[in-house]
Protein backbone atom coordinates (compact mmCIF):
# COMPACT_ATOMS: atom_id res chain seq x y z
CA UNK A 1 0.00 0.00 0.00
CA UNK A 2 1.20 3.51 -0.85
CA UNK A 3 1.12 5.68 2.27
CA UNK A 4 0.09 9.29 1.70
CA UNK A 5 0.47 12.14 4.17
CA UNK A 6 -2.17 14.57 2.90
CA UNK A 7 -1.23 17.52 5.10
CA UNK A 8 2.13 18.95 6.10
CA UNK A 9 4.06 22.21 5.96
CA UNK A 10 7.58 23.50 5.48
CA UNK A 11 9.09 26.93 6.07
CA UNK A 12 12.39 28.79 6.02
CA UNK A 13 12.49 31.75 8.39
CA UNK A 14 15.38 33.27 6.44
CA UNK A 15 13.05 33.57 3.45
CA UNK A 16 9.90 34.66 5.27
CA UNK A 17 8.68 35.06 8.82
CA UNK A 18 5.82 32.88 9.99
CA UNK A 19 3.98 35.61 11.87
CA UNK A 20 1.53 33.15 13.42
CA UNK A 21 4.32 31.56 15.48
CA UNK A 22 3.99 33.66 18.60
CA UNK A 23 4.13 33.06 22.34
CA UNK A 24 5.99 30.51 24.44
CA UNK A 25 3.74 27.56 23.54
CA UNK A 26 4.69 27.82 19.86
CA UNK A 27 8.36 28.68 20.43
CA UNK A 28 9.57 25.18 19.40
CA UNK A 29 8.27 25.91 15.90
CA UNK A 30 10.38 29.05 15.49
CA UNK A 31 13.06 27.41 13.36
CA UNK A 32 13.39 26.13 9.83
CA UNK A 33 11.58 22.96 8.78
CA UNK A 34 12.71 21.80 5.35
CA UNK A 35 11.73 19.13 2.85
CA UNK A 36 14.93 17.30 3.82
CA UNK A 37 13.76 17.26 7.45
CA UNK A 38 10.37 15.92 6.36
CA UNK A 39 11.93 13.32 4.08
CA UNK A 40 13.92 11.87 6.95
CA UNK A 41 10.76 11.52 9.04
CA UNK A 42 8.73 10.16 6.14
CA UNK A 43 11.37 7.57 5.28
CA UNK A 44 11.33 6.11 8.78
CA UNK A 45 7.50 6.16 8.88
CA UNK A 46 7.15 4.54 5.45
CA UNK A 47 5.37 7.52 3.88
CA UNK A 48 5.60 7.49 0.08
CA UNK A 49 3.87 10.71 -1.01
CA UNK A 50 2.76 13.94 0.60
CA UNK A 51 0.64 17.05 0.08
CA UNK A 52 2.33 20.34 0.99
CA UNK A 53 -0.10 22.91 2.41
CA UNK A 54 0.19 26.71 2.62
CA UNK A 55 1.14 28.41 5.87
CA UNK A 56 0.94 32.18 5.23
CA UNK A 57 -1.28 34.38 3.09
CA UNK A 58 1.31 35.87 0.77
CA UNK A 59 1.35 35.33 -3.01
CA UNK A 60 5.05 34.39 -3.13
CA UNK A 61 4.66 31.18 -1.12
CA UNK A 62 2.63 29.16 -3.62
CA UNK A 63 5.12 29.46 -6.51
CA UNK A 64 7.89 28.47 -4.08
CA UNK A 65 5.93 25.40 -3.01
CA UNK A 66 5.23 24.40 -6.62
CA UNK A 67 8.96 24.59 -7.34
CA UNK A 68 9.66 22.40 -4.30
CA UNK A 69 7.16 19.83 -5.57
CA UNK A 70 8.88 19.80 -8.96
CA UNK A 71 12.23 19.25 -7.25
CA UNK A 72 11.25 16.63 -4.66
CA UNK A 73 9.59 13.37 -5.63
CA UNK A 74 8.10 13.00 -2.15
CA UNK A 75 5.74 15.96 -2.67
CA UNK A 76 2.92 14.83 -4.93
CA UNK A 77 0.66 17.86 -4.60
CA UNK A 78 0.38 21.41 -3.28
CA UNK A 79 -2.51 23.21 -1.60
CA UNK A 80 -1.50 26.82 -2.04
CA UNK A 81 -2.91 30.24 -1.37
CA UNK A 82 -4.21 32.98 -3.59
CA UNK A 83 -6.56 35.83 -2.85
CA UNK A 84 -9.98 34.44 -3.71
CA UNK A 85 -11.47 37.93 -3.55
CA UNK A 86 -9.37 39.38 -6.37
CA UNK A 87 -11.46 40.11 -9.49
CA UNK A 88 -9.01 38.25 -11.74
CA UNK A 89 -8.74 35.13 -9.58
CA UNK A 90 -9.43 32.82 -12.53
CA UNK A 91 -6.53 34.32 -14.44
CA UNK A 92 -4.29 34.06 -11.38
CA UNK A 93 -5.08 30.36 -10.97
CA UNK A 94 -4.20 29.82 -14.63
CA UNK A 95 -0.92 31.73 -14.14
CA UNK A 96 0.04 29.58 -11.17
CA UNK A 97 -0.52 26.45 -13.23
CA UNK A 98 1.83 27.72 -15.91
CA UNK A 99 4.71 28.19 -13.44
CA UNK A 100 7.45 25.59 -12.90
CA UNK A 101 5.74 22.80 -10.99
CA UNK A 102 2.32 24.29 -11.75
CA UNK A 103 0.90 20.86 -12.45
CA UNK A 104 1.30 20.05 -8.76
CA UNK A 105 -1.28 22.68 -7.75
CA UNK A 106 -4.22 20.67 -6.45
CA UNK A 107 -6.11 23.11 -4.23
CA UNK A 108 -6.28 26.45 -2.46
CA UNK A 109 -6.58 27.28 1.22
CA UNK A 110 -7.21 30.51 3.13
CA UNK A 111 -6.80 31.03 6.87
CA UNK A 112 -10.53 31.36 7.44
CA UNK A 113 -9.97 30.60 11.13
CA UNK A 114 -8.42 34.06 11.45
CA UNK A 115 -11.28 35.93 9.79
CA UNK A 116 -13.44 37.87 12.27
CA UNK A 117 -16.53 37.43 10.10
CA UNK A 118 -17.90 33.91 10.83
CA UNK A 119 -19.62 33.99 7.43
CA UNK A 120 -16.55 35.07 5.43
CA UNK A 121 -17.03 32.12 3.09
CA UNK A 122 -20.45 33.44 2.11
CA UNK A 123 -19.29 36.88 0.98
CA UNK A 124 -20.03 37.63 -2.67
CA UNK A 125 -16.37 38.15 -3.57
CA UNK A 126 -15.36 34.90 -1.89
CA UNK A 127 -18.19 33.02 -3.60
CA UNK A 128 -16.87 34.28 -6.93
CA UNK A 129 -13.45 32.90 -6.02
CA UNK A 130 -14.93 29.54 -5.05
CA UNK A 131 -16.71 29.41 -8.40
CA UNK A 132 -13.35 30.00 -10.11
CA UNK A 133 -11.87 27.06 -8.18
CA UNK A 134 -14.76 24.91 -9.38
CA UNK A 135 -14.13 25.92 -12.99
CA UNK A 136 -10.41 25.22 -12.58
CA UNK A 137 -11.02 21.72 -11.22
CA UNK A 138 -9.21 22.47 -7.97
CA UNK A 139 -10.31 21.69 -4.42
CA UNK A 140 -10.73 24.01 -1.44
CA UNK A 141 -9.22 23.21 1.94
CA UNK A 142 -11.14 24.55 4.95
CA UNK A 143 -9.13 25.59 7.99
CA UNK A 144 -11.87 26.79 10.31
CA UNK A 145 -12.99 26.84 13.91
CA UNK A 146 -16.17 25.11 15.08
CA UNK A 147 -18.25 28.32 15.10
CA UNK A 148 -17.47 28.76 11.38
CA UNK A 149 -18.69 25.32 10.33
CA UNK A 150 -22.25 26.46 9.63
CA UNK A 151 -20.91 28.80 6.95
CA UNK A 152 -18.90 25.89 5.53
CA UNK A 153 -22.11 23.89 5.21
CA UNK A 154 -23.81 26.72 3.30
CA UNK A 155 -20.80 27.27 1.04
CA UNK A 156 -20.48 23.58 0.21
CA UNK A 157 -24.21 23.35 -0.53
CA UNK A 158 -24.00 26.38 -2.82
CA UNK A 159 -20.96 25.07 -4.71
CA UNK A 160 -21.90 21.46 -5.33
CA UNK A 161 -19.27 21.05 -8.04
CA UNK A 162 -16.39 21.98 -5.73
CA UNK A 163 -14.81 19.53 -3.28
CA UNK A 164 -14.34 21.02 0.19
CA UNK A 165 -11.69 19.37 2.38
CA UNK A 166 -12.09 19.97 6.11
CA UNK A 167 -8.67 20.24 7.75
CA UNK A 168 -8.09 18.96 11.28
CA UNK A 169 -11.71 17.81 11.80
CA UNK A 170 -12.73 21.47 12.07
CA UNK A 171 -10.59 21.89 15.19
CA UNK A 172 -12.90 20.39 17.84
CA UNK A 173 -12.23 21.33 21.50
CA UNK A 174 -10.52 18.05 22.38
CA UNK A 175 -8.66 19.48 25.38
CA UNK A 176 -11.95 20.34 27.10
CA UNK A 177 -13.70 17.13 26.10
CA UNK A 178 -16.70 19.03 24.71
CA UNK A 179 -18.33 17.77 21.51
CA UNK A 180 -21.19 20.17 20.87
CA UNK A 181 -21.90 22.23 18.85
CA UNK A 182 -18.93 20.88 16.84
CA UNK A 183 -20.40 17.40 16.34
CA UNK A 184 -23.76 18.55 15.01
CA UNK A 185 -22.10 21.02 12.64
CA UNK A 186 -19.52 18.57 11.31
CA UNK A 187 -22.22 15.95 10.70
CA UNK A 188 -24.19 18.54 8.72
CA UNK A 189 -21.11 19.20 6.60
CA UNK A 190 -20.49 15.47 6.10
CA UNK A 191 -24.08 15.03 4.87
CA UNK A 192 -23.05 16.88 1.69
CA UNK A 193 -21.42 14.57 -0.88
CA UNK A 194 -18.81 17.11 -2.00
CA UNK A 195 -17.07 17.21 1.39
CA UNK A 196 -14.03 15.33 2.67
CA UNK A 197 -12.26 15.43 6.05
CA UNK A 198 -8.63 15.11 7.09
CA UNK A 199 -7.82 12.93 10.06
CA UNK A 200 -5.23 15.45 11.16
CA UNK A 201 -4.40 18.08 13.74
CA UNK A 202 -5.94 16.23 16.68
CA UNK A 203 -2.92 16.05 18.99
CA UNK A 204 -2.53 19.83 19.03
CA UNK A 205 -6.21 20.36 19.85
CA UNK A 206 -5.79 18.04 22.84
CA UNK A 207 -3.73 18.72 25.96
CA UNK A 208 -0.26 19.09 24.46
CA UNK A 209 1.58 17.60 27.42
CA UNK A 210 -0.70 14.78 28.53
CA UNK A 211 -2.98 13.71 25.66
CA UNK A 212 -3.87 10.05 25.23
CA UNK A 213 -5.31 8.18 22.28
CA UNK A 214 -8.56 7.76 24.18
CA UNK A 215 -8.90 11.56 24.35
CA UNK A 216 -8.95 11.69 20.55
CA UNK A 217 -11.11 8.65 19.91
CA UNK A 218 -14.58 10.22 20.40
CA UNK A 219 -13.77 12.88 17.80
CA UNK A 220 -12.19 10.46 15.35
CA UNK A 221 -15.21 8.18 15.73
CA UNK A 222 -17.56 11.05 14.83
CA UNK A 223 -15.83 11.80 11.52
CA UNK A 224 -15.36 8.11 10.74
CA UNK A 225 -19.09 7.63 11.16
CA UNK A 226 -20.12 10.86 9.44
CA UNK A 227 -17.80 10.86 6.42
CA UNK A 228 -16.88 7.20 6.18
CA UNK A 229 -13.39 6.03 5.26
CA UNK A 230 -13.95 6.86 1.59
CA UNK A 231 -14.05 10.55 2.47
CA UNK A 232 -11.34 10.59 5.13
CA UNK A 233 -7.60 11.04 4.61
CA UNK A 234 -4.64 10.98 6.96
CA UNK A 235 -2.55 14.10 7.48
CA UNK A 236 0.35 14.49 9.89
CA UNK A 237 0.18 18.30 10.21
CA UNK A 238 3.98 18.14 10.56
CA UNK A 239 5.78 20.09 11.92
CA UNK A 240 2.96 21.66 13.96
CA UNK A 241 2.25 18.22 15.39
CA UNK A 242 5.70 18.19 17.02
CA UNK A 243 4.32 20.46 19.72
CA UNK A 244 2.60 17.35 21.08
CA UNK A 245 3.95 14.28 19.29
CA UNK A 246 6.56 13.01 16.87
CA UNK A 247 5.76 12.24 13.26
CA UNK A 248 5.80 8.52 14.03
CA UNK A 249 3.52 8.93 17.02
CA UNK A 250 0.94 10.80 14.94
CA UNK A 251 0.97 8.09 12.29
CA UNK A 252 0.73 5.31 14.86
CA UNK A 253 -2.12 7.11 16.62
CA UNK A 254 -4.07 7.45 13.38
CA UNK A 255 -3.64 3.74 12.77
CA UNK A 256 -4.85 2.96 16.28
CA UNK A 257 -7.94 5.11 15.74
CA UNK A 258 -8.91 3.36 12.50
CA UNK A 259 -9.92 -0.17 11.57
CA UNK A 260 -7.51 -2.20 9.46
CA UNK A 261 -10.20 -2.61 6.81
CA UNK A 262 -10.51 1.18 6.42
CA UNK A 263 -6.84 2.08 6.21
CA UNK A 264 -6.29 1.70 2.48
CA UNK A 265 -8.84 4.44 1.88
CA UNK A 266 -7.77 6.71 4.74
CA UNK A 267 -4.01 6.38 4.21
CA UNK A 268 -3.97 6.13 0.42
CA UNK A 269 -7.01 6.09 -1.83
CA UNK A 270 -8.96 9.12 -0.63
CA UNK A 271 -6.02 11.51 -0.93
CA UNK A 272 -5.00 10.17 -4.33
CA UNK A 273 -8.53 10.57 -5.64
CA UNK A 274 -9.39 13.94 -4.10
CA UNK A 275 -6.09 15.62 -4.92
CA UNK A 276 -5.55 13.74 -8.20
CA UNK A 277 -2.05 12.73 -7.11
Amino acid sequence: MTLVDAHHHVWDLSVRDQDWITGPELRPLRRNFTVADLAAEARVAGIDRTVLVQTVTVPEETPEFLALAAEHELIAGVVGWTDLTRPDVAEELARLRELPGGGYLKGIRHQVQGEPDPEWLLRADVRRGLAALTDAGLVYDLVVLPHQLSACVKAAADHAGLTFVLDHLGKPPIASGEREPWETAVRSLAALPNTVCKLSGMVTEADLASWRVDDLRPYADVVLDAFGPGRLMFGSDWPVCTLAASYGQVLDTARELTAASDRRQIFEATAIRVYDL
